[in-house]
């Protein structure tokens, strides 16, 4: 049996394009959950990420904080936070899940790119006059901004994976044809769930990997170069 022509005709059948299981709206709760989490996370981690990069400070506490974070199965942690939230907050625990599996790539992103800049890069900054926030303006963020957005990029893929197990808490996205295929042993139902999460990863990996290069300071590539 040939399961990926099955599961291509699955996705062509216009059965799966109507109601209120239709992969468009599917597509669009998991788009909404990624960024919406995302977004979250980015305002919690990253200025925190900024400051221990510039201060110096907290270093040890992020990195163990971010290691420890990384080693929780995001599955656990779903099914834990909706027991600890209760049945009517499924939504809420599902996106502080979310959250908590963004702000360690992002954080890391965060401290390191301006840990990575030269520190004479940076006196030279204040030797020309600068003001503290035009050192952090112009220099650090500008310099950090690629690797912050390498951290925003592992963020988003590592979240898009994991609203994937949504669905087993009916909460819809790209996993629900997964979740409800493999009770059923519809294998091809199955399969063309997990081609839709890929494929929605590697378009955004794409995305990510074209800002990440366009971010990069014409002066620094052309010195790579």
């Amino acid at each position: 049996m040939n399961f990926f022509a099955d599961a291509i005709r699955w996705l062509a059948d216009p059965e799966q394009w109507t109601g209120s299981y239709a992969l468009p709206v599917l597509l669009g709760q998991h788009l909404l959950y990624t960024v919406v989490s995302v977004l979250i996370a980015v305002v919690i981690a990253v200025p925190t990420g900024w400051l221990i990069g510039h201060t110096g400070r907290g270093r040890e506490i992020a990195v163990a904080v971010s290691g420890a974070a990384r080693a929780v199965p995001s599955f656990g942690l779903l099914i834990l936070l909706v027991l600890l939230f209760g049945v009517l907050q499924v939504p809420a625990a599902a996106l502080v899940t979310f959250v908590l599996l963004a702000i360690p790539s992002l954080l890391a992103g965060a401290y390191s790119g301006i840990e990575a800049i030269d520190r004479r890069v940076l006196d030279a900054a204040r030797a020309v006059g600068m003001t503290p926030w035009q050192v952090f303006w112009k220099v650090e963020f500008r310099l950090g901004l690629p690797l912050l957005i390498g951290g925003l990029r592992a963020a988003t893929l590592q979240v898009i994976a994991t609203v994937t197990i949504a669905a087993y808490v009916n909460l819809g996205g790209l996993g629900w044809p997964i979740i409800q295929g493999i009770p059923l042993r519809r294998f091809d139902e199955v399969l063309a769930g997990a081609i839709l999460v890929a494929v929605l990863a590697l378009v955004v990996d794409l995305l990510f990997a074209v800002a990440q290069r366009a971010a990069v300071p014409a002066g620094v590539r052309a010195v790579a170069t």
